[in-house]
């Protein structure tokens, strides 16, 4: 598609660092600190040695988090010049520039684990299928991949899942679930995204107003005779697909 050329050339001035509101530094470490509360977490027991690989890093900031957290194994590839060159200016060296699909779809038992943050929904649905099922294959036994996207249940969700021109599907817990099953993983855990303002007052208010919001909108389901099983309200959800 003609459009991805021009928007992923230069999307960190056009889209993330601009939505950001801050600089490319700050903007790094806060991504760093928001994948060590999101990611590391789901990683706890897996060799530090792990053979990991990031596909379409951005700007390597979790590949830093990675680093810092003492993942040895940890690699990226994006295929925009702008974000590989600030990976390497933010001190990330393990990231290459090319097209990260098309390396996941050469490997085969290659990785322990594959990560993809914010990528997924960047994808028609026949190209998510055909990218889950090479991630499925990429995966040595026991692998698991581990994706974040916008979830469509989430509230406000056209504010994440319609603010990038660039985003193609979108998911909520079931359809995930539905997918990534499809594809041939064997188990698939979705997690509400993590939320969090780094104010600690503000995030004091923030998880009050949210445990009242969040029992209004339960409300609302159950008066639609629905369940809120498997429901997610938050704007990302974290999917766990193992092999």
């Amino acid at each position: 598609m003609k459009y991805r050329s021009t928007l992923y050339a230069n999307y960190h001035s056009t889209q993330s660092g601009r939505a950001s509101g801050t600089d490319a530094a700050a903007l790094f470490q806060r991504e760093k600190r928001q994948f060590a509360r999101e990611v590391l977490p789901l990683l706890k027991g897996t060799p530090s040695n792990a053979v990991i690989f990031d596909m379409g890093c951005g700007s390597g900031s979790l590949l830093k988090a990675l680093q810092e957290a003492g993942f040895t194994g940890a690699t990226g590839m994006d295929i925009s010049p702008e974000q590989v060159q600030m990976a390497r200016s933010m001190g990330v060296e393990q990231v290459t520039e090319g097209d990260a699909l098309q390396y996941v779809k050469d490997q085969t038992t290659a990785f322990d684990v594959l990560l993809g943050m914010d990528i997924i929904e960047h994808f028609t649905k026949d190209e998510l299928v055909e990218l889950l099922q090479d991630i499925r294959n990429s995966l040595k036994p026991g692998g698991v991949a581990i994706f974040r996207t916008p979830n469509l249940d989430g509230v406000f969700s056209t504010v994440f899942a319609n603010g990038d021109f660039t985003h193609e599907n979108y998911l909520n817990a079931s359809s995930a679930q539905q997918v990534c099953l499809a594809c041939g993983f064997n188990r698939v855990q979705v997690w509400p995204g993590v939320m969090h303002i780094e104010n600690p007052v503000k995030e004091l208010l923030r998880k009050c107003l949210w445990a009242a919001l969040r029992f209004r909108f339960k409300l609302w389901l159950f008066a639609t005779a629905r369940s809120t099983k498997n429901v997610y309200f938050e704007p990302n959800m974290i999917i766990v697909a193992s092999v």
